[in-house]
């Protein structure tokens, strides 16, 4: 797994920069939409699968063979070998669930993910308090639905500037304690 700091290095770029076409599936809804059904469709022959934003929501199945593999926050494309995988900086990430989630896949044979799997630094965390939050805000009488997982506090979180990210955790540990 790497960490992409301040950015993607120029061999990050071109290791990960498609020569040919991008397709791009974007929702137009709040999900449940069949995205997933169709990335995992496309993944299977993707060089590149980018998670470019949305946190540990409620997920997928993906079914290949014998196997069900569940994503919540990880690309999809993580089964396909030849797919180099990114979360990019517009994800939250909740980090228990997405070592859970990796657990999870090494446990059903999904080897080498670490050298398939891009994080960018500029990511922003999902803390307990978001979900805390979250739990909160939806069991009062203005319930949106949400899967109480704290993306819509994280993302509050970020807009207002408030927020750690991805880079606060593997940078200088006094700067993260301050924050």
């Amino acid at each position: 797994m790497s960490i992409v700091r301040n950015g993607p290095s120029k061999q990050v770029i071109e290791a990960v920069l498609p020569k040919t076409k991008v397709t791009v599936v974007l929702g137009s809804q709040w999900g449940d939409e069949g995205k997933g059904k169709l990335v995992d469709i496309l993944a299977t022959t993707a060089d590149i699968v980018c998670r470019c934003q949305g946190g540990n929501n409620a997920g997928h199945t993906v079914v290949v063979g014998e196997k069900r593999y569940a994503f919540h926050i990880l690309p999809s494309g993580l089964i396909n070998k030849n797919a180099m995988n990114v979360i990019g900086n517009g994800v939250v990430i909740h980090v228990p669930q997405l070592f859970q989630e990796l657990e999870q896949l090494e446990a059903q044979g999904v080897t080498e993910w670490d050298k398939r799997l891009i994080i960018s630094d500029r990511a922003h965390l999902v803390f307990d308090l978001h979900q805390e939050a979250d739990c909160l805000k939806e069991s009062g009488k203005a319930s949106l639905g949400t899967t109480k997982k704290g993306i819509g506090p994280a993302y509050a979180s970020k807009a207002q500037r408030l927020n750690l990210r991805v880079c606060d955790l593997v940078g200088n540990f006094d700067v993260f304690s301050e924050k």
